[in-house]
């Protein structure tokens, strides 16, 4: 294995339509800075081959027979907690997007994915972003200010720096990165850093689960 190939992101696809997953495979295979270390046609197969190989990444089809995808998240984080689930789908339901969120998965993406979509997004999660496609960032956003607060509020995760909890306080009430930046005349890139820290010290792994721990739900 030369260096490069060595410090590529390895990518896992876990898709149950071959063709699809074969032109994804293909698309890793061929981009820079990546390498795609496995192929699966079920959830079941893919946590019988996946904790082997300790994948960077894995994306993920949410409709697959049998187990599916948001089952195959929920046991997959459990035994490679290190690696970064992307969703795939066809649908945009908001249920099945939390459901995903907050089994353990980094991002959402909607098929079809373009080459340069599905490249971009496993570097983007690597680095600590949620990759998501425009229309269904906007329902989670949409779905974040039109639920109500209850539990619990930043001010009782002592964990967290007073700059944290009001991060975090704006990202329970919907905001985007960018416009917390703007909110607290920080830069995109210090709101990421925050957000990052955030995530590493309530033991969350997306936005969804750490909106759900400042409410003071499970």
């Amino acid at each position: 294995m030369n260096n490069s190939e060595s410090t590529a992101i390895t990518i896992a696809v876990v898709e149950d339509n071959k063709d699809l997953r074969n032109s994804i495979r293909e698309i890793l295979d061929g981009a820079e800075g990546v390498r795609c270390v496995a192929a699966c046609a079920t959830g079941e197969e893919a946590l019988s081959v996946l904790p082997a190989l300790h994948p960077a990444v894995v994306f993920m089809d949410i409709n697959l027979p049998g187990m599916n995808g948001v089952q195959c998240v929920s046991q997959l984080i459990e035994l490679l907690p290190q690696s970064l689930v992307v969703m795939l789908t066809i649908q945009s339901n908001i249920n099945a997007v939390f459901e995903s969120l907050q089994a353990g998965a980094c991002g959402y993406l909607h098929k079809p994915v373009h080459a340069d979509a599905i490249v971009a997004a496993a570097r983007d999660v690597v680095a600590g972003g949620s990759p998501m496609t425009a229309g269904i960032a906007r329902q989670v956003v949409q779905s974040f200010k039109a639920a109500p607060a209850v539990g619990s509020t930043t001010e009782s995760l002592p964990e967290l720096t007073e700059r944290e909890r009001e991060v975090l306080r704006l990202l329970t009430e919907g905001y985007l990165y960018k416009e917390i930046a703007e909110k607290m005349g920080l830069s995109w890139h210090t709101v990421h850093n925050h957000i990052r820290h955030i995530y590493e010290k309530l033991h969350v792994r997306s936005r969804a689960q750490a909106v759900a721990k400042a409410r003071g739900q499970r």
